[in-house]
Formats: C-alpha cells, structure tokens, sequence
C-alpha cells in the first residue's frame, strides 16, 4: 500500500524517503544497464526513475514497440524488471511531452503531421516558436490516448500495490513551460472557443461586454480580437487568460490521470513536474507553480515535484531554493509532501565544452536543504549519461538523432555516457549515505519555523501571457518583475535567514488569513494589487496582525485601475517614486528607531506622507518618507517602500521590533551561514548546518540564548554541510548530541563522519560505549562523552562500538 497523509511518502506503513536517480534506458546498450544499476545502487539510490520517450517506442503511427522488437533498448518491461530484481523501486514517467532534450520534446513526428491543427497560433497569428501543441485539442487527446493504451497495461502489471516496484507514474512534463518561455500562448480555434465559455462562467453578460467590446460569439471576430488585443483590454486578458490556463493545465492532468486509471493505474500516486528555475536562479520558479498549482491540488492522489537547476548554493542564491520549497509547500494539499523529480545533480557542463565545473558541494548542499524543508522524494537528474540513436526515418534537420544534444547525451552526469565516474558521484554518494543512515527519522520529520510567515501571491508570477505591444500590460509585468528580481524582494529573502530566521509560506491570495494562525506576516508587495487582496491584508492588521510590507506598496489593482485599500487603511499617501538613473545615485537613510544607521544605496524608492505612522526610512538628498512604522486598528505594520539592500542588522530590528526572535543564532562574523532544525513529534532532532563561503569557519551556536554543544565553538570547513543530532534516539541509545554526522547504523555500532579537530558525541544508554584507540570515553553524569583522538581534515571516518 502507498499512502499520501501527513506531509510523508508511507510505503506499507513505514515513511520513507526516495532517493532516485534518473537512468535513460532508451540511451543505452541492454548490455550496459546492470551497470548503470549497480553504480546508481552504489551511490545509495533505492529507486531508478526514467522518462518513457512517445518518439521511441511508436516513431511510426501505429507501430508501438515496447518490447525491443526494433532494438534491445526499447524493452521497457525488461528495464523495469531488472530494477525490481535489484530490490529498486521505479518512478515511471511517460509523457506524452517529456522534454529531455528530445526532439519535439518526445512526441513522435506523426502527430504534428496527422493533426496540424494541434500546432497553436499565438499572439499576432504568428506561429508558435516552440514544439507546443494545445493539450486539449480533441485529435491531441485522441493521440494521447491511444499512447496510454499501449503504455499503461505495462506499468499497471509493475504497479508496487501488485507485487511490482512501480511506486509512482508521473503525468506529462513541466506542463505549460514552452509557452511561458516564449510568452506564446497557445491560441487554437479550439482553445479559444473554449476560453470564451469560460469567460461566460465567470462574467455577468453586462461584465463580459464592459471587458471585451466585441462580437465574442462571432468566431472570427474573436480569433482577430484575442490573438492581437487593443489596448483597452490587453491587461484584462492577460489576467483572464492566466487564470484560464491554470484550469485547463488542470483540465488536461485530469483527463491524462482519467485514461491511465482506465488502463489500471491507481493506487499510486500521480506526480506534476514543475518548472521555472533560470540562469541558476530561484527567481522566475514561482511562474511554474503559479501556472501549475491548480493541477496537482485539485484531488487528492498528486505529488507536486519540483525541477531545479540552481548549479552552486551559495550566498547568491542560497535563498532561492528555500523559498522555492517555502512557496511549493505553501500551495500543497495539507498531506502532500515537497517533492522533487529534476534534481540537477552533475558538474554543470551541459554543452561538454569545458566551459564549468561546479563546486563538489553542489549536489550535497541542495539536497541537505531540501530534506531539512520536508522533501521525501528527490530524483536525481541526470544520473547517468547515454547516447541518442539515429532515428527511423531521416527527417534532415542536421543530426537526425532522437535529441538535439548530439551523439552524446548526459555528458554532466556523475555516471558520463561511457559509465566513468565523474568528480560529482563521490558528494552525490557521501550525502546519500548521510540521508540514508537516518532516513527512518528524516522521513517523518518537520522543520522548526520561527514566528513569522512568508506571503505567496501565485498572480505576482502569471504574467507569461502578456501581449508585446500593450504598454499597460508590459508596465504591469515590468513593475512584477522588477520587484522580484535580484536586489528587491530577493534581498528581503536572504536577509531573513542569513539572521537566523526560518519560515514557511502562507498563499494569502487563497488561503485564510488570521492574527491566530499568522501573528506576522512578511509581505513582498509590488505596486499592483488585488482590491480583494489588498482588504483582506488590510482586515488582517485592524484585527490585530502584524505587517512587514517589503517592495512597494499598491496603488493599483493587477490591471492598473487605481486602487489604494492598503494604502489607505495604513494612512498612506502617494508622494511620488524615485528611481537610481545615470548620475543619480538614490540613498536612503535610517530615521526614528531604526537610526542611527549609515546610509545606503538603493535603486528605487517609492515617497509617502503618513498620516500617524513614524517614518523609518528617507530619501538622503530629499528628507522623503519611504519608511514606516505604522499602528492600525489593533495590529502594527513596518513598511519600507524601497528596495533596501540586504542589511541584515536593519531586518533583523524591525522583525524584533514585530515581536519575531531568531531562535538560533551564531556569532560568525562573516555570516554565510544557514542554519534550520527538524524534529520528530517526540523531540528527536537535527541541526541542519551550511557553510557556503569558500573558506573555513568557527563559531558558537545558541539557542533561545543558550548555548548548543555545551557552548563548544563549531569549526566548519569551506563548502561543508553537516546534519548533526540532538535527543537522537537509535534503538536503546539516545545521542543527546554530537558534533560529527550519523552515516551509517547498525545493532553493535554507530558510525559518523567527523567535522572537527576533535569532535564530540554524547551518548545516553545503558548500553557502554566499548573503548577503541580512536576515541576515549568519559562518563559525565547520565552521559558517555565520547570524544574522538583524530582530527577530521585527516581521517573523517568515526566507528563508536557498543556493548551488549
């Protein structure tokens, strides 16, 4: 039996952590599988995971091979086999779009050529740059169908809940990125008609004509008027469009999870891949999930898996993936867990050009993160590298493969296409085997939030659908993604944790909003708001919340009609904005309880006059507001109307001046630390520690005030990630802590990889500790003091034996 419930993955009873990694079988020999299985077995993986390509296994209409009739690889029911007589579970993930570098993402040829009309329109009538099609089209379906009539039975036989070792089977790939890309919708004939009965259920008929002054009901009147809007309705439909589109992208994992049902898939989960991440950044992510939460919320029985490539987690953008998670947990079903199906995992040198490597603790640094947030699923993507055949039938466009990467494909991986190991298995192994040693506890675990919660708006991040030539439309999307970018809301992120802060996120566009459950609400605002949106904040402070208004504040709803609700309800008046250009340099200084302070930089600042609030902030030249303190009704707001840099001392102040204290704190000077907690609801915990500066570190850690370790300095190396227990219990041995990391458990014996020059673990049993030459052992009231005679820069590996 597999079971959703309670933010965990629950095979048979027992929560577990999945760790995949994703093996094309498609790209290699069926001679070389065994291979890739043991090392992937090796790097202590306990699930394989592989896209099951539409374009191999039926490239001519009709003609489905999935038993290695046209060539040995394609056998997919013997791959899958194979990994269950390896004791492996499987992640099955066939599409119809899988992408993988595929040529037409994965769809075979045919199905552009039997049905052009698939094949979308977007703005202007101009044809779609990509190979998108429009999901629901009837022929599309028609197709789709078929494909998972050939497809399902397969899996349905494997399923884990039949003796199998499928455990999950994931619908399409990173539905609705190829338009968002683009920012090309896909305006069939067939969707828009569609669109307008959508439109007519959500319009009164007098609402709908006042939105759009034409002949909806004429179809070629609509197709003209919606492929190339005036200017009168261009911000009203990239509105309704959005929320459109997340229904049908709804609409469609529906219907895809209606017919693998039909042919026998159920009782496993139904996974959602979501896309977004850009240039190693976290900034642009939230569009996927602002596209796609509608889909895997919609029932119960979906996972929603992220796709990340972030390359280094560093200081510039540590905080991305946290807030990513933060943000994806924040739309989640109350039992669905985090979840992740593209976990990029090699060296970063995706054009095999030697053109990057990145830092061994790449791989270690996102997936220590991710399981501190409540991940129970990471897929490891690519794990190993293959080669892309020739295809059937020449179609000339250059290479004729099945992929446009080449003759070789997965050339990063940590397994290259050969089967080398590459630099990246080594970290990819050592933070599995650190995962894995403990995974019974992880799996069931929380993180430990501080009092303050994150604000989500999904319609901050719809804006892939903006028509080119409205300029009310490009100024709203501008102003969005200004405020989003790097150096805005992306300071207010980093600020939070690098003082210690934790948080989840609340969606408040969608979800209750009360001072109960939300004492303090962290809000990144933009100058566009709905009016809906901006009374259920402003309610929430009159009942007694409090407020960190970050970015600017909104004078406008998200089609630029005036609308001031927050702004009025926090006795704010417009005073004009002022941005850093040519030889202007805008500088803010501190003023009221937050001076004194030195002036800073900024590249925007939106001017106020407050009628009863203190100022905080103000323009150096100019003596204008864009800071303050505000009392309303029975709650406070702060509210810097800047893009004030990441000045941590300044955040921290003003989150303690709203009653919020980080819990855990260090004394590094340098910062560069992140830190979080998890815990078991019996008080079990890990202290999940980063450092992400290129050099070594040494500091003490408190909590609530009081000192960790006994008030021992911690000494971590450059780029070094440790998961370090307290109250731990294994078996009949409870660690009340310890300084080196839990990599492997057995019944006469612990073993850790140690962090110090001389690590500590306090052990709490009736059972002794057995004397060794690589530690000494002193008792210490209930304790056993274990303390380890070698430094961990020499030898790093600590066995702690025990008695009877």
């Amino acid at each position: 039996m597999i079971e959703i419930k309670d933010k965990q993955i629950v095979l048979n009873d027992k929560a577990c952590i999945i760790l995949a990694g994703e093996i094309h079988y498609f790209r290699l020999r069926r001679e070389e599988w065994q291979g890739r299985i043991d090392k992937l077995k090796a790097a202590g993986c306990n699930t394989v995971a592989s896209y099951v390509p539409w374009l191999c296994h039926e490239p001519f209409d009709g003609q489905v091979d999935l038993e290695g009739k046209t060539r040995p690889e394609l056998d997919l029911a013997a791959f899958i086999d194979l990994c269950q007589q390896n004791e492996l579970y499987f992640i099955a993930r066939p599409g119809p779009f899988i992408m993988a570098e595929m040529k037409n993402e994965g769809l075979p040829y045919w199905v552009y050529s039997k049905h052009p009309e698939i094949v979308p329109l977007g703005w202007d009538s101009k044809p779609a740059p990509t190979r998108t099609i429009d999901y629901l089209a009837p022929a599309f379906l028609q197709e789709a169908h078929h494909w998972y009539s050939s497809i399902m039975p397969l899996l349905a036989s494997r399923l884990y809940t039949r003796g199998g070792n499928i455990i999950a089977v994931q619908l399409d790939n990173e539905i609705g990125m190829l338009s968002w890309v683009s920012n090309s919708p896909d305006l069939t004939a067939h969707l828009l008609a569609d669109f307008v009965d959508w439109l007519q259920k959500h319009y009164d008929p007098e609402t709908l004509t006042a939105r759009y002054p034409f002949k909806l009901a004429i179809d070629r009147i609509r197709d003209v008027e919606l492929r190339a809007p005036r200017e009168e309705f261009a911000a009203e439909l990239q509105q309704d469009l959005g929320h459109y589109m997340r229904n049908r992208f709804a609409r469609y994992i529906a219907v895809l999870r209606s017919y693998a049902e039909e042919f026998g898939v159920t009782a496993v989960p139904f996974l959602v891949n979501i896309h977004g991440t850009d240039a190693g950044r976290g900034l642009s992510y939230p569009i996927g999930i602002s596209q796609l939460y509608e889909s895997y919320t919609q029932d119960a029985g979906y996972l929603a898996g992220s796709d990340h490539y972030l390359g280094d987690l560093d200081m510039r953008n540590f905080h991305d993936l946290y807030v990513m998670n933060a943000f994806m947990d924040a739309t989640n079903r109350p039992e669905q867990p985090l979840t992740s199906m593209e976990f990029e995992c090699g060296s970063g040198d995706y054009d095999d050009n030697h053109g990057l490597h990145y830092d061994p603790s790449s791989v270690s640094f996102k997936a220590r993160m991710c399981i501190a947030q409540g991940n129970r699923l990471l897929n490891y993507y690519l794990f190993c590298g293959g080669r892309n055949y020739m295809l059937p039938e020449a179609v000339h466009d250059g290479n004729d493969r099945i992929a446009f990467t080449g003759e070789r494909h997965g050339f990063a991986a940590p397994v290259d296409p050969e089967g080398r190991l590459t630099y990246s298995y080594r970290a990819l192994a050592q933070v599995n085997k650190a995962i894995s040693a403990v995974s019974d506890k992880l799996a069931t675990m929380h993180e430990e939030h501080d009092a303050l919660t994150f604000a989500f708006i999904p319609d901050y991040y719809m804006t892939e659908y903006r028509y080119p030539s409205s300029a009310k439309a490009n100024e709203i999307v501008r102003n969005l993604e200004a405020n989003r970018g790097a150096g805005a809301w992306d300071a207010l992120a980093k600020a939070l944790l690098l003082a210690g802060y934790r948080f989840g996120a609340l969606d408040v566009q969608h979800r209750e909003l009360v001072p109960q459950t939300t004492p303090l609400l962290v809000l990144p605002s933009a100058r566009y708001m709905a009016g809906a949106l901006q009374r259920k904040l402003a309610d929430y402070v009159q009942a007694g919340g409090k407020l960190l208004l970050y970015g600017e504040v909104p004078l406008f709803d998200m089609e630029g009609r005036e609308e001031r609700i927050l702004a009025d309800a926090l006795g704010l008046q417009p005073a004009g904005s002022r941005r850093a250009v040519d030889y202007y340099y805008l500088s803010l200084r501190t003023a009221g309880w937050l001076a004194p302070r030195p002036e800073v930089r900024a590249n925007y600042a939106q001017f106020f006059a407050s009628e009863h609030g203190e100022v905080l902030l103000r323009a150096a030249d100019t003596g204008e507001a864009c800071g303050f303190d505000v009392q309303v009704g029975q709650g406070r707001a702060i509210v810097i109307s800047a893009a004030y840099p990441c000045v941590i001392p300044v955040f921290r102040t003003m989150l303690e001046k709203l009653g919020a204290q980080a819990v855990l704190t260090h004394d590094c000077e340098e910062h560069g630390i992140f830190m979080t907690t998890t815990a078991t609801e019996a008080g079990e915990r890990f202290l999940h520690i980063l450092n992400l500066d290129g050099f070594d570190k040494s500091f003490h850690i408190n909590e609530q005030g009081s000192p960790l370790f006994e008030g021992r300095q911690l000494q971590l190396r450059r780029k070094e990630g440790l998961m370090l227990p307290l109250n731990l219990s294994i078996g009949d041995v409870r660690i009340a802590y310890a300084t080196a990391e839990i990599v492997g458990v057995d019944e006469h014996a612990l073993q850790f990889r140690l962090s110090q020059p001389q690590d500590v673990i306090a052990i709490a049993s009736s059972r002794q500790v057995i004397p060794d030459q690589n530690y000494h052992v002193k008792r210490l009231g209930d304790l056993q003091l274990v303390t380890s005679n070698k430094p961990a820069a020499l030898d790093d590996q600590l066995t702690l034996h025990l008695g009877r």
